[in-house]
Parts: structure tokens; C-alpha cells; sequence
């Protein structure tokens, strides 16, 4: 473990980034440009933090022929590491040294995107280019910074209008965690295409699965990391905390925070991590992603990540086939299925499996096929499901073996199989699963679809509750399991008395 420069005990914020794609040569002077960036924040007396220099000397590696070797790069880095600043050198650099005729910086929201460029245009009046400076234009939506070489520093927001009509040979794009479609990059980023040695530089701490852009860059800059495979000029560049790292962990905290133990005071940053685990939900996956740079499935998470984790332990129950409770549901394109089994165990705990899971176009379809046999085989006590949900759809199907009366006598169909309709207590049920997970009160032997969707439900407001959102918007995660394992939990728990226990199977040991 480092100490800090001033003394103090505590690890220092890593330079180099846990993950990045290496360079084809040795970086020098003579290959990458970032050495001429060092060289010119100092001259403006802003010298770069160690990571910067680091950060800059890597994006700015030049191929043989002077050009940029990324022509894409991703750079993640977790807030207030001097992400805003470093942009901001970078611009002034392309327009006074390099002369690059337009450079556009983009951002979710117009007002970020005003806010890195008044920092830039503050910088460079007090700066030795003052005299370069052609003009400065202010009026909103016209912001624009121009030097006498006629290079200029324009701003956009982050949409389908964002870098049309432009010809851009340098496009920053801040937050691309925010970009939850192609509309803003597909407007943007086509104006780089007719400069020859252009470059995109995306700056952004980690998302959601709901950040497709930003999950699809770095899926395709890792694949050539790992294989060699793909892209390679397009670059990743990321300082982050493994994904299963602890939010108390000091060197994890150093691999997603460069400045820690600079700028940044491990004891608060400790102090925010205890106050994020103690909180969990939206507090915490906000920390993971802010703070650690670790991707979460949601920002708001409905079930906390690190118990529903805790609670995995695959040699630890097998539902017996008879007895349990069953529960489907289906994601809102209908192209997934999942049925969910649910027993109460010895200890008290509620045991889950996935009976069932069916995709694709026609996994609906696939289901009603299955469903007979699959309830002659594993005959449960009861079946549930959503009617005012996506699993409306099978209402006809679900409805053929639901308890019905004759006179006063009921009449059980398929086994005496209870079918029961949830509807008014769809909020009690899901945050039901989520205080079951948080007191440990949930075992299940971690499988990889049931976990998958348990960690991408989000809370959706439901009168003085919430429920699982289904993220209807493109890029969002089917949580159809999360649904059926919560239906199947809140009926197991409240099974009649007088049913008898229900068996389970616990594997033998060795």
C-alpha cells in the first residue's frame, strides 16, 4: 500500500488504469502527442495530475503517418478526478497548438456542455494564447470560441440533432453514460468521417445497462484487449474497482479515483461508502457507479446487490418437485418467459430455482407447450401470475386450471393445482422479495438468469410503495424473472395452514 505525498497513511489514486488497450510501439515525444499536451498545461499554468499526463500520452498515440492511432477512445474515470479539466486542456490544446479547424463538445445537457466551455474560454483569456483569441460569441445556442487561425471551440447537447451539418476533427462527448440510444452518436459522430486524422473522445464515468453506447464501446474495445480481435483504433481507457469489489475497500476506492490520497480525502470517501452500503437501493448502486466505476444493471436498484450476492449458495437447496410454489411471468415484447419456483425451508429461509425459462419470438408460445407437462412434473401447490401485467397474454392458458366452484364444492383441475391471480398487492410482492433479500431471509443457487434480472429491477413509484419497472425504453433489461421469483416467494410465505411442510431435497455433502 502507497502513502500518500503528504504524508499521510492510505493508498494513492493508481495512474495507470486497471484496464486499457496498449500501445502498438513505445510512447515518446515522437509518437504520441500527449507529451506536447504536459508541455503546454504547464506553459498555462495548469499542469496535469499524474493520471492526466498518463491519460493524454495514451489517447494521444500516433500512427506513422501523424495520425491519432484512435480514432475512437473511451475514457472512465470516476467523478470529480479532474475529468472536466482535462477536456478542457485538450480543447485549448487542438485549438492553439494543433489548429484544429472545428472541435465540438457535447454533453448530455446543453448547460454541462456551457460549463466546460466558459472553463475553457476563462482559461485561455488568461492565458499566453489571449492574444490568439479571435472572438468569443456568447449568445445561447451560439457559443462559440474562434482563434485567429479561424479554429473554433463550438458546443452541442447530446441529440439527434447534435454535429449535423458540421465537418468536426475533434468531437468530445462528456457523460456517454447518459446516452441511452444511438440518436446523439449517430448525428455526431458521422461529421469526424471526411477529416482524415479526427478523433472522438468519449469522457464518462460507468452506467447502467440502460447506457447502450457507452456498454457497446467498451464490450468492443475489451474484445481486442483480450483477443486482438476487432477495432484497434478504438481505445479504452479505464480506471474503475473490480466488479465484485467492496465499496469499503481503499484500493479498490484507488483504482477507480487516481486523485485519492490528492485531491481526494480517503476518509471521505470511506465515509460516503459506509453511508451507501448502510443505505443500499439507489444510494449504493449510485456510489458503484459514481464512485467505483463499476457498471450496476440499474441505478435505481430494487434489490441490493451485494445480499441478493450474499445469498447464493448453489449446494444448499434442490426444491423437491411436490410441494412448492410456482409462479410466471413475461417480459412486455413477450419474447421471454421465466417460471420461478419458491419453498420455504427448514430454517425458515425461502428457497428459489428457475423451473423454466423460454425466449425469443416465440417463447410465449414455447411456454403454453411446456406448461402441462411441467406442472404433471414438478406439481406444486399453487401457480401465480400477473393478469393486469404482460402475462395477460396467457390468461386463457393460466385460467384452464384455476380452482373453480359448483355450487359450494370446489372443483380442482390438474392435480388439485391452486391457480391464483395477483392484482391488487403487486407493490407488496415486490418489495416484499426485496426486504427478504436484505435480511437474509432469501437463498438461491445463483442462477445466471434469475440473478441477471433481480439486479436490473428498478423501483417504479406505486401509490406509497414501488414496484419492479419494466423499462419499457430501448436498452433496458427484461426483469420478468425478478417478477416471478417475487409472485413465487410471497406464495410460498403465505401458503395456507394445514398444507403441511413442504420437502425439500438438500444434496449430501462430499
Amino acid at each position: 500500500m502507497t502513502s500518500a505525498a503528504d504524508g499521510s497513511h492510505g493508498p494513492l489514486g493508481r495512474t495507470e488504469p486497471r484496464l486499457f488497450t496498449p500501445p502498438l510501439r513505445e510512447l515518446t515525444p515522437d509518437t504520441s502527442y500527449g507529451f506536447d499536451v504536459i508541455e503546454f498545461a504547464e506553459s498555462i499554468g495548469r499542469p496535469l495530475d499524474p493520471w492526466q499526463q498518463w491519460a493524454v500520452i495514451h489517447l494521444g498515440e500516433l500512427l506513422p503517418d501523424g495520425r491519432p492511432r484512435f480514432r475512437k477512445v473511451l475514457v472512465m474515470v470516476a467523478r470529480q478526478n479532474g475529468k472536466t479539466e482535462l477536456l478542457v486542456i485538450l480543447t485549448l490544446f487542438w485549438l492553439f497548438i494543433d489548429q484544429i479547424g472545428l472541435v465540438l463538445g457535447m454533453s448530455t445537457k446543453l448547460d454541462y456542455a456551457r460549463e466546460s466551455w466558459q472553463k475553457a474560454c476563462a482559461l485561455a483569456r488568461r492565458s499566453i494564447y489571449a492574444d490568439e483569441i479571435e472572438t468569443i460569441r456568447r449568445a445561447n445556442g451560439e457559443q462559440e470560441l474562434v482563434t485567429v487561425d479561424d479554429c473554433r471551440y463550438k458546443i452541442a447537447a447530446s441529440n439527434a440533432e447534435g454535429g449535423r451539418s458540421l465537418t468536426v476533427g475533434r468531437l468530445v462527448m462528456d457523460e456517454l453514460r447518459q446516452q441511452f440510444d444511438y440518436s446523439a452518436w449517430d448525428a455526431a459522430v458521422p461529421a469526424t468521417n471526411a477529416v482524415y486524422d479526427a478523433q472522438v473522445v468519449a469522457i464518462t464515468n460507468q452506467g447502467s445497462d440502460r447506457s447502450v453506447v457507452l456498454n457497446d464501446l467498451r464490450a468492443a474495445a475489451l474484445t481486442y484487449i483480450e483477443s486482438g480481435q476487432g477495432d484497434e483504433r478504438l481505445g479504452l481507457l479505464e480506471w474503475s474497482a473490480p466488479e465484485d469489489a467492496d465499496p469499503l475497500d481503499l484500493d479498490a476506492l484507488a483504482m477507480a479515483n487516481p486523485n485519492l490520497g490528492y485531491r481526494i480525502d480517503p476518509e471521505v470517501l470511506l465515509a460516503d461508502a459506509r453511508a451507501a452500503v448502510a443505505a443500499g437501493g439507489e444510494k449504493l448502486s449510485g456510489f458503484r457507479t459514481e464512485i467505483m466505476c463499476i457498471r450496476v444493471k440499474s441505478m435505481d436498484a430494487a434489490i441490493n446487490p451485494d445480499r441478493w450476492r450474499a445469498a447464493a449458495d448453489p449446494s444448499v437447496v434442490q426444491l423437491v418437485r411436490a410441494g412448492c410454489a410456482l409462479a410466471v411471468d413475461v417480459s412486455p415484447d413477450f419474447r421471454h418467459v421465466s417460471l420461478v419456483a419458491a419453498a420455504v425451508l427448514p430454517d425458515g429461509r425461502t428457497g428459489l430455482r428457475v423451473a423454466g425459462s423460454w425466449s425469443g419470438e416465440n417463447a410465449t408460445t414455447a411456454f403454453r407447450t411446456a406448461l402441462p407437462g411441467l406442472l404433471r412434473a414438478i406439481r406444486p401447490r399453487v401457480l401465480g401470475w400477473l393478469p393486469q401485467g404482460p402475462s395477460a397474454t396467457l390468461a386463457a392458458d393460466l385460467r384452464r386450471f384455476i380452482t373453480t366452484t359448483k355450487g359450494e364444492k370446489p372443483v380442482k383441475r390438474l392435480h388439485g393445482i391452486r391457480v391464483e391471480e395477483i392484482k391488487a398487492e403487486v407493490a407488496g410482492v415486490c418489495m416484499s422479495l426485496a426486504e427478504q433479500v436484505d435480511t437474509g431471509q432469501i437463498v438461491h443457487p445463483a442462477d445466471p438468469l434469475l440473478t441477471q434480472h433481480a439486479l436490473a429491477a428498478e423501483r417504479k413509484p406505486m401509490g406509497d410503495g414501488w414496484r419492479f419497472d419494466r423499462g419499457l425504453e430501448e436498452g433496458s433489461s427484461p426483469v420478468d424473472a425478478a417478477y416471478a421469483a417475487a409472485l413465487a416467494t410471497h406464495l410460498a410465505r403465505s401458503a395456507p395452514a394445514g398444507l403441511g411442510p413442504v420437502r425439500v431435497v438438500v444434496p449430501r455433502q462430499g
